[in-house]
C-alpha cells in the first residue's frame, strides 16, 4: 500500500510530479530506493525524447576558488526563462562550474577532448567525469536529473577555466 507521506517523501527528494511518484511507489511494490531507480530511469528515456528541442534561455554562471585564484564559467541553456530561475537548474549551474574549477575538464564530450591529452580522454570529458559532491553521479547524470525535474531540454553549452599563473 503506497501512502501520500511515502509520495511526498519520493517527490521531495526526486523533484518527479505527484503521480509520476505514485506510480513508480507501485510498480516497485512500495520500495522506495526502486521507485527512485525507476523514476531515473523514466528521466533518461524522456531527457533523450527532449534532447532535440531547442535551448533558447539559461543562465551564465561563474565560480571562485582559492581565494580567487581558480576560476570558471559556465553557460547552461534550457527552453524558457522560467526554467532557468529556477532553484534547481541554478543548482546545477553552480555545481557544473564548480566542476569546472575543481577538475579542469579539456571538453565536453570525449570528442571534443585534445588527442595529445594526457591519460584516457574520458577522464577529461567534463560530461563523464564523476561528480565532486557525489561520485555516484556524473555530470551527465546531473543534467539528466535536471532534465527530468522541469520537463524541459538542458544542455551545458561551453565551458572556461581560468588558474593564477596557468
Amino acid at each position: 500500500m503506497v501512502t501520500t507521506e511515502d509520495v511526498k517523501r519520493l517527490r521531495e527528494e526526486t523533484g518527479a510530479g505527484v503521480m509520476d511518484s505514485k506510480r513508480a511507489l507501485e510498480q516497485a511494490g512500495g520500495d522506495f530506493e526502486q521507485a527512485k531507480k525507476i523514476l531515473r530511469e523514466q528521466g533518461i528515456a524522456s531527457a533523450a525524447k527532449r534532447a532535440e528541442r531547442t535551448t533558447g534561455h539559461g543562465l551564465i554562471e561563474a565560480y571562485l576558488h582559492g581565494g580567487g585564484r581558480i576560476g570558471a564559467l559556465v553557460e547552461v541553456q534550457c527552453e524558457t526563462d522560467f526554467v532557468a530561475r529556477t532553484d534547481g537548474f541554478r543548482q546545477l549551474a553552480r555545481d557544473v562550474a564548480m566542476q569546472v574549477a575543481a577538475m579542469n575538464p579539456l571538453g565536453l564530450t570525449v570528442e571534443e577532448v585534445p588527442d595529445d591529452a594526457p591519460g584516457r580522454k574520458e577522464e577529461h570529458a567534463l560530461l563523464l567525469q564523476p561528480f565532486i559532491k557525489d561520485a555516484s553521479k556524473s555530470i551527465q547524470d546531473l543534467v539528466q536529473d535536471t532534465i527530468a525535474q522541469t520537463g524541459e531540454n538542458v544542455r551545458i553549452a561551453r565551458f572556461a577555466r581560468f588558474e593564477i599563473g596557468r
